[in-house]
C-alpha cells in the first residue's frame, strides 16, 4: 500500500475531508442519504440526540442516536455525479487513516440507505406508494469509470435487458447494473412496500423523457415498453437519479446499500401526488422503524 497524495485525498487544516467537511469521528456506520438538504432535519428530528451537525455546499450532515441505533443522515444533492463525491468521501472517512494517508488494514463496512423520491413506470404503481429497489440500472456514465465485476444475478439481468432492447430500441447510453444488498432489502421490505428495478438517470428532463423546449430521445411509448421488461419476477418500476450509482459504488467500495423510494409521480398515468410531504414522511418513519426492529 502506498501513501495517498494530497492532490487525491484533500483535507483542510482541521482534518476535514474536502467536500463533506467531516472528520472520521463525526459519522456513524449506518448512513441515510437524502437528496434535499432540507430533508436532513426531517429525518434527524426523530433522533433522541444529535451529536454532530455539519453543513457545506449541498452536503448537510447530522449524526446522532435513535434509541441504541447510531445514525448519520446526509444530503447528497441531485444526481450520480454527487454520489461519486459522497460515497468516496464517506468511505475515506472510515477506511483511510488521515494521519498516515494510508488505507487501514482492517476495513469498516457501512450500511447506506437512500430515502428518496421517484417517478413510477407501472400503471398499477399508484402515487404515494413506497418502493424498494432490488436492482439499479444506471443510464448515466459514472460506473463506467470504475473497474468492477458483476455478480451472476447482475450479469443475467444485463443479458436479459440487452436482449429486450434489441426489440424495444437502444437506450441513449450503455446501461450498467447493480443489485441492492439482500439483507438490507429483507429488513426494510414488507407487504406495504413493493420491490422493483429502478432506472437511474443523469438528469430530470430529457433523460427521463420530459419535453419542455428540448425534445427527449425517450418517448412515452419507449417508457411504456421499458416498463414491460421483467427479470426474476421484477419489473422496471420507476426512475430517479441516484440509486444505481449508490448501489454500484457501495459494492465496489465494500459497503452494503439499499434504495427506498416514495413514489410521487406516475409517468404512465400522468398523475402527481397531492400529498408529497406526507408520503415522504411515511417513508422516513417506515425506514427508521425497521432499522430499529
Amino acid at each position: 500500500m502506498s501513501i495517498i497524495p494530497e492532490s487525491e485525498l484533500i483535507l483542510d487544516p482541521e482534518g476535514r475531508i474536502y467536500h463533506l467537511a467531516l472528520r472520521p469521528e463525526e459519522i456513524a456506520n449506518t448512513i441515510i442519504t437524502v437528496g434535499d438538504p432540507d430533508r436532513v432535519e426531517r429525518v434527524s428530528r426523530y433522533f433522541d440526540r444529535i451529536d454532530h451537525k455539519v453543513s457545506q455546499r449541498e452536503f448537510k450532515t447530522h449524526t446522532g442516536w435513535l434509541g441504541d441505533q447510531h445514525l448519520t443522515v446526509i444530503s447528497t444533492g441531485i444526481g450520480p455525479d454527487n454520489i461519486d463525491i459522497v460515497l468516496n468521501e464517506l468511505d475515506a472517512l472510515v477506511n483511510i487513516d488521515f494521519s498516515t494517508r494510508m488505507p487501514k488494514p482492517k476495513r469498516t463496512q457501512l450500511h447506506i440507505i437512500r430515502i428518496g423520491t421517484t417517478g413510477g413506470l407501472q400503471s398499477d404503481l399508484p402515487v404515494d406508494s413506497l418502493l424498494v429497489s432490488r436492482f439499479g440500472i444506471g443510464m448515466d456514465n459514472l460506473l463506467h469509470f470504475y473497474e468492477y465485476q458483476n455478480t451472476l444475478s447482475e450479469a443475467e439481468l444485463v443479458d436479459n435487458l440487452n436482449d429486450y432492447l434489441q426489440y424495444v430500441g437502444k437506450l441513449p447510453c450503455e446501461p450498467y447494473v447493480f443489485e441492492a444488498n439482500k439483507l438490507l432489502a429483507k429488513k426494510i421490505s414488507g407487504m406495504d412496500i413493493r420491490q422493483g428495478i429502478t432506472l437511474t438517470c443523469p438528469g430530470f428532463y430529457g433523460p427521463q423523457g420530459r419535453n419542455l423546449r428540448g425534445r427527449s430521445k425517450l418517448s412515452l411509448p419507449m417508457l411504456k415498453q421499458l416498463s414491460g421488461f421483467e427479470h426474476q419476477g421484477l419489473t422496471i418500476t420507476n426512475f430517479e437519479m441516484e440509486t444505481a450509482a449508490i448501489l454500484g459504488l457501495s459494492r465496489i467500495l465494500g459497503h452494503h446499500a439499499l434504495s427506498c423510494n416514495a413514489v410521487l409521480a406516475n409517468r404512465i398515468t400522468n398523475v402527481f401526488s397531492a400529498q408529497p410531504k406526507k408520503t415522504v414522511t411515511q417513508l422516513i418513519e417506515t425506514v427508521l422503524d425497521r432499522l430499529q426492529s
